[in-house]
């Protein structure tokens, strides 16, 4: 992934990215006739009528009715809207009238995301691909600086620990690294080890994973020159070499085609069948586990779900996380990994 390719694609999963551009649009709408104090409170019928006209589409009921809902509570969104329904009057209306989905609190994580990943950006101006975004770039990183110190002082920035991305600071240097075709040299101090490690490393690839930094390249040091992935927060120290080496093609999007998160096996991937209750089937459909992800059954009993993913820690983690909604059907490798690990949980609150 060299020349006129974009030589690192990096993918922040910690900025929210809507549903779709549709509903989107709709909250606006509906935040907007909400907010709008020179007309009556609207009931359901006029704000389908409303939202209807701004989108030029017809906006059936069920929709609006879903829209308010995911508004006032889905996690996701986040805007957690304080809009109550009038039953005397059949209107709906905000209980803060100076409440807008526009002036929603920024995530420090967030603003964290949208600076690297400028950042970055700003890294490959030269590619055409970039230039024609140049000044949207630019300007959205103008404001970011302007407004930073501002949206502190104004209490709209909630810091929390994970947002700290430690190893952040090596993105840069990497980043130059990946475009230059330049051999970095690391000392890296993974969690089995009780001194950090040397690698000359030829760097492919940065990408983000539950808030920490990934870079994948291939270290001289391995035998055959494997291909690995290294956490930047374990990067103790990291130096230029002023080495080069040959452009080699390496596809991130296939690479981690079969894998969730970041850890990549030779093995070859399996079909994954996995029995979730119907509850935790419906937060399926929106949001797939992998790419790969297939509704198989889905009735008022169960919800059966394929993926075709390599078994890793990471398949292992996501899939614990889900307790007792979730039943592994198959494989039977994956089936008896998974008795394993929650044996072993129920032994700790014996």
């Amino acid at each position: 992934m060299r020349s006129e390719k974009v030589f690192c694609i990096f993918k922040p999963n910690f900025l929210f990215v809507p549903k779709n551009k549709d509903a989107v649009s709709r909250y606006r709408w509906i935040d907007e006739r909400l907010r709008n104090k020179r007309l009556p409170k609207p009931t359901l019928e006029s704000l389908i009528e409303y939202v209807s006209e701004k989108m030029d589409a017809v906006i059936s009921t069920r929709t609006i009715q879903k829209d308010i809902q995911d508004m006032r509570q889905d996690p996701e969104l986040n805007y957690m809207a304080p809009i109550v329904y009038d039953r005397s009057s059949k209107t709906y209306r905000y209980t803060d009238e100076n409440y807008s989905i526009g002036q929603m609190p920024i995530e420090e994580a967030d603003l964290q995301g949208l600076e690297i990943a400028i950042g970055i950006l700003e890294q490959f101006r030269s590619l055409p691909v970039i230039q024609q975004f140049e000044d949207s770039i630019l300007k959205i990183a103008a404001s970011l600086k302007m407004n930073r110190d501002e949206l502190q002082h104004q209490g709209l920035i909630r810091f929390t620990r994970t947002a700290q991305y430690k190893g952040a600071e090596h993105i840069r240097e990497i980043v130059e690294a990946i475009k230059n075709l330049e051999i970095i040299r690391i000392a890296y101090q993974s969690f089995d080890r009780d001194e950090p490690k040397e690698h000359w490393v030829e760097p492919y690839h940065l990408r983000e994973y539950q808030h920490r930094f990934y870079l994948i390249g291939k270290s001289q040091q391995t035998r055959g020159g494997a291909v690995l992935t290294f956490a930047l927060d374990r990067i103790v120290k990291l130096w230029p070499t002023m080495k080069h080496f040959d452009e080699k093609n390496f596809d991130d999007a296939s690479y981690f085609q079969h894998a969730i998160g970041i850890t990549v096996h030779d093995g070859e991937p399996e079909e994954v069948l996995l029995s979730f209750t119907p509850r935790q089937g419906k937060y399926l459909k929106t949001q797939p586990i992998h790419a790969s992800q297939k509704i198989i059954k889905d009735t008022e009993t169960d919800c059966h779900i394929s993926l075709h993913v390599v078994i890793n820690p990471e398949l292992m983690m996501t899939l614990l996380s889900y307790g007792p909604n979730v039943k592994v059907l198959q494989p039977a490798s994956l089936v008896n990994r998974m008795k394993a690990e929650t044996q072993q949980m129920v032994k700790l609150y014996q």
